[in-house]
């Protein structure tokens, strides 16, 4: 396992109808590093948004299958997370505008 730093955890927001809803309850979603586990993304956000993390949820996106001609070929996988932060903390302020 590679020795993964908080700031190389977080790699951008996931923006989506889904995700935008979501933000209502406190919950933000984006795409991390895949091998970061739930201990490590929770450190990042904690960090980075000085917000206070509830829970972590995590899911592996296999690459889908593409084709070009006779070519066949896989996408990269990604992971993602689902972040709930507690009552008491703030908001993250990189999604108040959108």
């Amino acid at each position: 396992m590679a020795d993964i730093k908080y700031y190389d955890v977080i790699l951008k927001p996931v923006v989506t109808e889904k995700s935008m809803e979501l933000m209502g309850e406190k919950k933000y979603t984006f795409y991390v590093h895949p091998e970061a586990n739930k201990a490590q993304i929770k450190e990042a956000v904690e960090k980075m948004f000085d917000a206070k993390v509830a829970s972590v949820n995590t899911m592996n996106i296999d690459g889908k299958k593409k084709r070009r001609g006779a070519t066949v070929g896989k996408t990269a996988k990604s992971k993602k997370a689902i972040v709930k932060l507690t009552e008491a903390s703030k908001d993250i302020e990189l999604f108040e505008g959108l």
